[in-house]
This record gives C-alpha cells, structure tokens and sequence, in this order.
C-alpha cells in the first residue's frame, strides 16, 4: 500500500525521528552513498552487468541497513511498514527527497546543534 500524502506525512514526522548525532551523521554518510548505489544498480540495468547490478544494490542495502541502526538509537521509534510497497516508498522518498529537503531547508543543522545542546 502506498501512504497518501507520502512526501509531507514523512517530512512532518522527520524532525522527531532525526535528533542523535549518531543518526544524523548515519545519514549524512550514507544518503549519497545510497545515491551511488542506486546509480549503479539503475546503470547496471541499462548495460545488463549482473556484478554492476549487484554492487550497486548492495550499496545501496547496506546503506538502509546502517540507517536502520541509527534509527534504533532515537527516542522515537519510526512508524512500522505497512508491506513491501510502503517499503520500497518509504525508503525511495526519504534518500532521494525527505533528507535532501531535510539538509537544504537547515532542519539538519538546526538538529545538529540541538543534539549537541542535549549531551550538556
């Protein structure tokens, strides 16, 4: 199932659910790390290379992976998926659109700051 109003209902939870150091700079490693595997792997689809492809896809999976283990460290727990579309979406949305719009907007700054106010 796809979330209706899936870019704004993410970015108005965004805030809450990036707030440690730890998830942030996660985030600010892996999102165009996320970005060149995906690269890769949509490359890897043209060219028809089965090694492309699946360097590209574990790139961008180990990202996912490591963001997962950010999110375990905050406060607020991430909405559950609601199926494998959701998923897909959900993750599509947040490194291609919510966490660039996150980073331009200064939301990222501004949590930064924050959370190192938080540690005093």
């Amino acid at each position: 199932m796809l979330r209706p109003n899936l870019l704004a209902w993410q970015y108005e939870l965004y805030r809450e659910g990036h707030t440690t150091r730890m998830n942030l700079a996660i985030h600010l490693v892996t999102v165009p790390m996320f970005h060149m595997g995906l690269a890769t792997l949509v490359i890897g689809l043209i060219t028809w290379s089965g090694f492309t492809m699946l360097s590209g896809w574990l790139v961008a999976a180990t990202c996912v992976v490591l963001q997962g283990m950010g999110h375990k460290k905050e406060p607020a727990r991430p909405v559950p998926f609601d199926g494998p579309a959701d998923v897909a979406s959900r993750l599509l949305v947040e490194q291609l659109i919510t966490f660039p719009r996150f980073v331009l907007s200064g939301g990222f700054v501004r949590a930064w700051v924050a959370s190192g106010r938080s540690r005093t």
